[in-house]
């Protein structure tokens, strides 16, 4: 990654040296190798701090929707996952794509540092120490880029994303909501899902409007803990790109993915497959009506 972080920085270096892009968005160096966080670099002697190693997990994609109202333009490292949110952003006229300039960067797979904390990373296999979303890998081509540094991809035949939703659809009623509100129940509402979502860039959350009664850190009791992401899933559905996102900041590791993955899992059965973020521009189905839609009641009999 170190031979790959300094090809990133060279061509930093020459786009800001150019005029071509006024700052840099990627990772900065944190106090330690497992903690790098999002940041924007202003000039070359900031660049200093900018990393790019086997913690970079974050998804920048919903930084750009600040960063593209700025003056100039704004370089952006974008892993090949991250590529589908980006698209969506710009599908949805959150981030304007001329004032953004792409820097397609590989991806070997980004570390989980809670499954490497206190262990030999030479024990094993990367694959045991991956962040989960790496685990359902959409592959190693980026869906845009203005330009593109090569380097190492992952190497691992992706799982089955659907896997976890199909055991939960196989569970009666009874025990799929146990299996909820034992999770949900963990629920501190930091909201550092909602904060670092690419598909929540509402400008006023519904949640913070004090009217609602549920604007509050902590939930008063079950039921808003569960209105809260139960909401937040419909709000997203048809939009999100799976990115995986809201599972990796959650401080209590609730897998929130897997409530996106049941609404991607829908729609597929309804409409045919589609992946969010394919292309730019493209419409979803839940915004595509077609005469041949199928009823949710008639597609879905059976499924829970």
């Amino acid at each position: 990654m170190q031979g790959t972080a300094q090809l990133i920085l060279e061509r930093a270096r020459e786009l800001m040296q150019s005029g071509q892009i006024q700052r840099v968005l990627g990772w900065e160096k944190g106090e330690f190798e497992h903690d790098p966080t999002p940041a924007f670099f202003e000039s070359e002697e900031e660049l200093q701090n900018f990393c790019y190693n086997d913690y970079c997990g974050a998804n920048l994609s919903k930084y750009l929707i600040a960063a593209s109202k700025l003056e100039g333009k704004t370089l952006v490292c974008i892993k090949p996952c991250d590529s589908y949110s980006l698209n969506q952003l710009i599908t949805e006229h959150r981030v304007n794509r001329e004032k953004v300039f792409v820097l397609a960067v590989p991806c070997p797979g980004m570390l989980d540092p809670v499954k490497t904390e206190g262990k030999d990373l030479s024990q094993g296999e990367r694959k045991d120490y991956l962040l989960d979303k790496c685990l359902c890998c959409k592959g190693a081509e980026h869906k845009i880029a203005d330009e593109t540094i090569e380097g190492p991809s992952l190497d691992l035949a992706p799982e089955d994303r659907f896997a976890q939703v199909r055991e939960l659809e196989a569970l009666s009623p009874q025990e799929r909501f146990d299996f909820w509100r034992g999770e949900l129940s963990r629920c501190i509402r930091c909201n550092a899902c909602r904060n670092v979502c690419p598909a929540c860039s509402c400008v006023k959350c519904v949640f913070d409007n004090p009217n609602s009664g549920v604007s509050s850190k902590a939930s008063a009791d079950d039921f808003e803990e569960n209105m809260f992401h139960i909401i937040r899933a419909f709000h997203v559905a048809g939009r999100c790109t799976d990115c995986g996102e809201c599972s990796r900041v959650c401080p209590q590791r609730i897998p929130l993915h897997l409530l996106n993955r049941k609404f991607i899992a829908d729609i597929d059965e309804l409409y045919g497959e589609y992946q969010a973020g394919e292309e730019a521009e493209q419409r979803s189905p839940l915004v595509n009506y077609q005469t041949t839609d199928k009823e949710p009641s008639d597609a879905l009999k059976g499924r829970g």
